[in-house]
C-alpha cells in the first residue's frame, strides 16, 4: 500500500512539472519585455537642439542608435490587409511582412456554412504564416516578416482578379540597406498563385526559404470531425511530395525521422483527406518538415504539419497549388505544366487508381443526370452490378455444381482418410476427384476466377467513393446530410450488415458446418467496421448486397433447385486396415 501511495505522488509530481513546462508559457524577461516594447512603440522624434556657437568645435559624432538604422525608406504608414478575389478564392494578406492571412475556397463550405480557409487560425505568433521568409540572420528574418510593407496593385485593399490575372507587390527597404520585394501572381480560374521574392542586404542578394508554416486548414475544413467513428476514415494532414515517377506520402508520425528532403520533385508540400498545399515543379529543392500541436475545439489538440521550401536561386514565379484534391482541378494543372499525369496522383486511389478515373467520369456522368449524388452512387453501383451479371452468375452455377458433389467428394476423402499425406496411395485419391469433375463437367476454380475478376472494379469504386471530394457536403436525404460522414444514426450500417447475413445464407459453398457458423461472424465483424465508414460507402455496399441477393434468387430459379444430397457411404475399416498391412509386410520382405 505505502509502495503504491509513493509511486502516485512521485507520478503526480512529474505530471505538474511536465505541465508547467510543456503548457504553462514563462513570463517574460525584462530584456524581452524592454524589447517587445521597443519594437512596438514608435521611435521618438529628435529633439530640437540648439546650435553651438561657431567657435566651439563640435564634439565627435555619436553612433546613430539602432532604431535610426533600420529606419523605413520605402513603407507605408500603418498595418492593413488587403483583399484579392478570384473566381475560385479569397485571399486576404496583410502587409507586415507580405504574408497571407486567409485562403478562402468559395465552392467548399465547413459545418458552419462558411467558405473553408485551408490557412489555420489561432496560429501561435511564433510560428510563420504562409509565405514568410526565412534568412539564416534569426534577426534579419524577423525583419523581414515584421516590417510594413508598401503595397501596389490593389485599389483601396482589394485586388479583382475574376476576369484576368493580377499581381500585388509588397516593397520595403531601411535605411541598413535591407531591401524586399515580394510580387504575387494569381490565376483567375484555378487554385495557382505564384511567389517571386527578392531580397538583397547591403547590396548583397539573399536566397530566402519560403515558408508555408502549419498546415493543411483549419478545424472546418476537416470532414468527418475527430471521433473515433470518423477518425478511422478521415487523413489527417500529412506530408506528400512527387519524385522519379511516385507520390511518397509521410504521416505526420513519421515525420521527425526524417524531417529533410532534398531532390528534383514534382510536386512538395502538405495534403489531408480532400485538401493540397504544394510547390508546383519547384525541380531541384529542399523541402523540409515539422509536426505541430496547436489548440482544437473542445480542448481538444489539433496535428499539423508545418513545411518550407528552399531553392538553389533565388525563386521566379514559383506557383504553389492551394486547394481541393479535385480530379478536374489537378488534370488541368497537369495540361498547364506539361508533366502528364503527375498532378492527379496526389489523389490517393490505390492500386486500382487506374480504374477509378474511368468510374469517376462515370459517377458524375450519372450525376449529371439526376443532381443528387446518393442516387447516382445507388445507379452506378447497379450498373456495375449488371455488367459483372453474366460473371457473378458463371460463379454461382459453378459453386452450386461443386455443393451438389459436395457428399461425392467427402466419401472419396474418407476412404483415404487414414492414409499419411506423403503416402503414394493418396495419389490415387486425387485422381478420383480430378475424374469426377471430368464425369459431371465441374471446373473447380469455375467458382472462384470469375470473382475474382470482378474484384478490381468493385475496390476501384470503393477507393474512389472514399476519396472524391464530390461527396463532400453532399445531401442524399431522408437522415443523410452529408455523404462523406457516417450514418448519424447506424441505420445503414446496421442494413447492410442484415443483408449481408441474407446473402450468405442462401450462398452456395462447399464448407462444412462449422466453417460456415465461423463465417456468419464475418456480417457482424463488417457491421461494426462501417459504423464509422462514410455513408457514401456504405450505401454503395448496401445496394451491392442487395443485387447480389436478387441475383441468387434469380439464379436459383434459372437453374432449378439443387439435387437431392446423397448421403457419404461409410468408409470400409477392412480395406483401409488390409492396405495398411499389405504395405507393413511388403516392407519387412523388402529388408
Amino acid at each position: 500500500m505505502e509502495r503504491r501511495f509513493f509511486i502516485a505522488i512521485l507520478l503526480s509530481i512529474v505530471v505538474l512539472y511536465g505541465y508547467q513546462a510543456l503548457f504553462v508559457p514563462r513570463p517574460p524577461t525584462n530584456g524581452t519585455a524592454q524589447k517587445q516594447s521597443a519594437t512596438t512603440q514608435p521611435p521618438p522624434a529628435p529633439a530640437q537642439v540648439p546650435e553651438a556657437p561657431r567657435a566651439v568645435a563640435a564634439p565627435d559624432v555619436a553612433p546613430l542608435p539602432e532604431q535610426s538604422i533600420h529606419e523605413p525608406v520605402v513603407s507605408e504608414g500603418s498595418e492593413r490587409e488587403i483583399v484579392v478575389d478570384t473566381e475560385t478564392v479569397k485571399a486576404v494578406f496583410t502587409n507586415r511582412g507580405g504574408r497571407l492571412l486567409h485562403w478562402q475556397l468559395h465552392d467548399y463550405r465547413d459545418r458552419s456554412g462558411n467558405p473553408v480557409d485551408l490557412v489555420p487560425s489561432n496560429v501561435p505568433p511564433n510560428l510563420p504564416k504562409p509565405f514568410s521568409l526565412v534568412v539564416d540572420d534569426a534577426e534579419l528574418t524577423e525583419r523581414l516578416n515584421n516590417a510594413i510593407y508598401r503595397v501596389s496593385g490593389d485599389t483601396s485593399g482589394r485586388l479583382n482578379a475574376r476576369t484576368q490575372a493580377g499581381s500585388l507587390v509588397f516593397e520595403f527597404q531601411d535605411a541598413a540597406g535591407l531591401q524586399v520585394r515580394k510580387e504575387f501572381r494569381f490565376d483567375p480560374k484555378q487554385y495557382l498563385i505564384g511567389v517571386s521574392p527578392i531580397v538583397t542586404s547591403g547590396g548583397q542578394p539573399l536566397n530566402p526559404t519560403i515558408a508555408w508554416g502549419p498546415g493543411l486548414g483549419d478545424i472546418g475544413a476537416v470532414s468527418g470531425g475527430g471521433s473515433y467513428f470518423t477518425g478511422n476514415y478521415t487523413q489527417p494532414p500529412q506530408a506528400i511530395y512527387f519524385r522519379d515517377g511516385s507520390a511518397t506520402r509521410i504521416p505526420i508520425g513519421s515525420i521527425a525521422g526524417q524531417p529533410v528532403h532534398e531532390a528534383a520533385f514534382q510536386f512538395a508540400g502538405i495534403d489531408d483527406h480532400y485538401f493540397l498545399t504544394v510547390a508546383v515543379m519547384p525541380g531541384q529543392a529542399r523541402v523540409e518538415y515539422q509536426a505541430v500541436t496547436l489548440p482544437g475545439l473542445n480542448q481538444t489538440q489539433r496535428q499539423l504539419v508545418s513545411t518550407s521550401i528552399r531553392l538553389p536561386q533565388p525563386p521566379q514565379q514559383l506557383q504553389f497549388f492551394v486547394g481541393p484534391k479535385q480530379f478536374d482541378q489537378l488534370q488541368a494543372v497537369d495540361r498547364s505544366i506539361g508533366q502528364g499525369a503527375v498532378f492527379v496522383r496526389a489523389i490517393n486511389f490505390g492500386m486500382f487508381g487506374f480504374l477509378a478515373k474511368p468510374l469517376l467520369d462515370a459517377l458524375k456522368w450519372v450525376h449529371g443526370y439526376i443532381g443528387n449524388w446518393g442516387w447516382a452512387i445507388i445507379v452506378l453501383t447497379i450498373l456495375i452490378n449488371l455488367a459483372i451479371f453474366p460473371l457473378r452468375h458463371k460463379s454461382v452455377v459453378s459453386m452450386r455444381k461443386m455443393q451438389v458433389l459436395q457428399p461425392q467428394l467427402k466419401a472419396i476423402q474418407d476412404r483415404y482418410a487414414g492414409l499419411k499425406v506423403t503416402d503414394p496411395e493418396r495419389q490415387k485419391m486425387n485422381s478420383e476427384i480430378m475424374g469426377l469433375y471430368r464425369e459431371k463437367g465441374v471446373n473447380p476454380a469455375g467458382g472462384c476466377v470469375p470473382m475474382l475478376l470482378t474484384l478490381p472494379v468493385l475496390f476501384a469504386f470503393y477507393s474512389l467513393l472514399s476519396q472524391a471530394i464530390e461527396l463532400r457536403g453532399a445531401r442524399f436525404g431522408f437522415w443523410i446530410t452529408d455523404l462523406s460522414e457516417r450514418d448519424p444514426y447506424y441505420i445503414t450500417p446496421i442494413l447492410m450488415a442484415l443483408t449481408m447475413f441474407w446473402q450468405q445464407r442462401i450462398t452456395p459453398s462447399t464448407a462444412d458446418p462449422a466453417q460456415q457458423r465461423i463465417m456468419m461472424i464475418m456480417p457482424l465483424m463488417f457491421g461494426v467496421m462501417f459504423l464509422a465508414a462514410p455513408s457514401g460507402l456504405v450505401l454503395y455496399w448496401f445496394v451491392g448486397n442487395l443485387f447480389a441477393i436478387g441475383q441468387q434468387y434469380f439464379t436459383n430459379w434459372w437453374i432449378g433447385r439443387p439435387q437431392p444430397v446423397v448421403a457419404a457411404p461409410a468408409p470400409d475399416p477392412r480395406r483401409i486396415k488390409s492396405a495398411g498391412a499389405g504395405r507393413t509386410a511388403g516392407a519387412e520382405n523388402k529388408n
